[in-house]
């Protein structure tokens, strides 16, 4: 099946999203090969392969790829504490908590905080006493901790907004210039923030899909950031946990480097030593630093991806792997939220759709590595 049918009958056929684009990348004797398909419409016209889609948590990986980036150049430290990049920190329960420890999800904070709730009563929205908000925002069970503990992982946008925030302020750019810096331009990837897009593209709200109908926001989201919390404190600007948009080559251009420095065959992007930090399997879950690993059961990646695959999903209907045994990555960005975010037939279909992707990447040719893939270690 070609992958503009899967797209069609997974995806639009079933009424998962109104749009949608696949991508598969594997690398084969020859380099890599890379395929994309499509389906749908975005309102305005029919998705193609350049449809820009709101990335949504997608941003965490490339968040957590600059923090990896900015570590090589020596302006940062895994082990650094948040108090001393993020004033608004200090004097709450964060403080000591390491950008590692935010960045894999074990820093205690909650999944999630209404920081954009001034907006809905119509309030200005104080950035600096919403961060320290999110810094302060523990989970009970985790306040009597020490500075610097590492916490059992929940998943939290907390944490990655507040990473977001310190690795601006550590380098002294907006969070989406610094992105676009490290890692999106050495890779060729035009994965930006709404902002870049609408200042380099005349047509990005012509080319973005739309998410979700929003009252208190307009109506329906097009060319901004679905998040509100992302929305609320950077405009159309990034947060860190955020933020990007991109087409299905910006994320596959992401894999492809990691899976390339993984195996050592990349060391300019990132060593194979800093990316296996990045991805390695950590104690008490799937959460790694940036990204997700392969549950044992029900996993989105699909049934035949490898126990060391990676990925992450986002909230907007995206969702990325990437199998070192393998050499492949596979992609799926879609708007499942529009026009409402309660459609949740997205859970059902991303193992279906990544597994076919799986299986589209296996006819395009052997692997080299032989199903050896780059090293795994526990962290």
């Amino acid at each position: 099946m070609s992958l503009d049918a899967l797209a069609r009958t997974e995806i639009v056929e079933r009424g998962v999203a109104p749009a949608a684009v696949l991508g598969v990348a594997r690398r084969t004797e020859t380099g890599w090969r890379i395929e994309q398909g499509a389906a749908g419409h975005t309102g305005r016209r029919a998705a193609d392969p350049e449809t820009i889609f709101d990335l949504a948590s997608v941003t965490k990986s490339f968040v957590a790829v600059t923090l990896a980036r900015l570590v090589e150049h020596g302006l940062i430290r895994f082990e650094t504490p948040l108090g001393e990049r993020l004033q608004e920190s200090v004097g709450t329960l964060c403080e000591g908590s390491t950008l590692e420890a935010l960045g894999s999800h074990r820093a205690g904070l909650a999944a999630h905080g209404a920081l954009f709730s001034a907006l809905l009563e119509r309030r200005a929205m104080g950035r600096p006493q919403a961060l320290a908000r999110a810094a302060d925002g523990v989970r009970s069970e985790c306040r009597e901790g020490g500075a610097g503990r590492f916490y059992p992982p929940v998943y939290s946008d907390l944490g990655y907004l507040l990473l977001g925030e310190a690795l601006s302020r550590t380098s002294g750019r907006a969070l989406d210039a610094l992105v676009w810096d490290e890692v999106s331009r050495p890779l060729g990837s035009l994965a930006r923030s709404a902002r870049q897009w609408l200042s380099s593209d005349a047509r990005f709200v012509e080319r973005v899909a739309p998410t979700e109908y929003v009252a208190f926001r307009g109506g329906v989201i097009r060319g901004a950031v679905h998040d509100e919390n992302a929305w609320a404190l950077s405009g159309h600007a990034a947060s860190g946990h955020a933020g990007l948009f991109g087409r299905v080559a910006d994320v596959l251009a992401l894999g492809m480097a990691l899976l390339d420095a993984l195996a050592n065959r990349n060391a300019s992007f990132l060593s194979q030593s800093t990316v296996e930090r990045l991805v390695s399997e950590r104690p008490g879950g799937t959460l790694r630093l940036g990204f997700d690993g392969k549950s044992a059961a029900g996993s989105s990646a699909g049934p035949s991806a490898g126990p060391l695959t990676f990925g992450h999903l986002g909230f907007t209907g995206t969702s990325f792997w990437c199998d070192p045994a393998a050499d492949t990555v596979t992609a799926l960005l879609s708007n499942r939220v529009f026009p409402t975010r309660e459609n949740v037939a997205i859970r059902d279909a991303r193992p279906r759709v990544h597994e076919a992707l799986f299986a589209h990447a296996r006819e395009l040719g052997p692997s080299p590595t032989n199903g050896t893939g780059g090293r795994t270690g526990h962290s």
